[in-house]
């Protein structure tokens, strides 16, 4: 049976400098770079293999789409698809679970490392002739800070949490981290909610989205953190209610944020971390260095060639 493929929303994955082959090898293969969500149903047809990044799949879409057999996410997070409906009718819905945990933790210190020492800054200023008319042999326009001795937190310590954990031991930080569910390899490392707020230089967000991790980052828990903190989230933007972070980044209660994600992305123009003080905004792109978005490739191919075997992995609506 030659098997159907659309790809609905490939460019992010794939902008040109990887190859659709291994797909293509496994069936008919049409790839659209980007799908509005009017054009979803057209484009689907009579396919029977989706793969979809953050094009939704609604249970509409899937209940007028007949022929689908399968849905492929590439990407973890698997929200844009109604699992329940593609369940009820037999269809498998199959995401990448891990590809990118180096490149998400090199990221989080990419964000770190900017906070501490300004470094596109102070290139920029070099360029523009400030060195060269100095009085003085040196000069910074911001702290510079060490991280060695500093406490990082950790709030979720899976893979990528674990993978922050030794960058920052080999700064020479401390690491103390808090995760709902506790590894017993670990121990020495898990303290409460409220310890981290309390103790940490640092705080680095690696947890999934759940209802009781929406929001963690509030009013009521950045009160709990020191002066002059730092917090990083490159893993799910709802983790922070982000009107509070603003008004604590303005008031100095937090000295700096980087932030790969928001709420709503792409980031809406009247987001209050927009204008807020020593605040980093970058558009998403932690999980997106060439070798992570082949690994994620490769496993999706995989995917689909072990669906198509009679056996499917990676099935989160099993």
């Amino acid at each position: 049976m030659q098997h159907t493929i659309v790809i609905l929303d490939g460019y992010t994955e794939n902008p040109g400098d990887l190859s659709w082959d291994g797909f293509a090898e496994l069936g008919s293969l049409t790839v659209y770079d980007r799908t509005k969500e009017e054009d979803i149903l057209s484009r689907i047809g009579d396919a029977d293999i989706v793969i979809t990044n953050k094009t939704p799949l609604s249970r509409e879409v899937i209940e007028q789409a007949p022929n689908i057999k399968y849905i492929g996410v590439l990407a973890t997070g698997y929200n844009v698809v109604d699992t329940q409906a593609a369940k009820e009718k037999g269809i498998p819905v199959c995401n990448i679970p891990t590809y990118g945990t180096d490149a998400v933790a090199q990221f989080a210190f990419a964000l770190l490392l900017e906070i501490a020492h300004h470094v596109q800054h102070h290139s920029d200023a070099v360029k523009q002739g400030r060195w060269t008319s100095s009085p003085d042999f040196c000069f910074w326009d911001y702290p510079l800070i060490e991280l060695a001795g500093k406490t990082m937190g950790l709030i979720g310590y899976g893979r990528i949490g674990q993978a922050v954990a030794r960058i920052a031991r080999a700064f020479g930080m401390l690491v103390i981290a808090y995760d709902s569910y506790q590894d017993p390899k670990h121990q020495d490392v898990y303290v409460s909610l409220d310890e981290l707020l309390q103790r940490s230089d640092v705080i680095s967000l690696h947890c999934p989205l759940f209802e009781a991790t929406k929001g963690i980052i509030n009013k009521d828990s950045i009160a709990k953190m020191k002066d002059g903190v730092i917090i990083l989230n490159n893993s799910r933007g709802p983790l922070i209610v982000e009107q509070d972070l603003a008004d604590a980044l303005n008031s100095g209660k937090v000295y700096a944020a980087g932030l790969d994600v928001v709420s709503t992305e792409p980031i809406t123009k009247d987001n209050p971390l927009l204008t807020a003080k020593n605040c980093l905004i970058t558009p998403h792109i932690s999980w997106a260095p060439k070798e992570s978005r082949q690994r994620l490739m490769d496993i999706a191919v995989d995917n689909l060639r072990s669906f198509l075997a009679g056996k499917s992995k990676n099935v989160v609506n099993a």
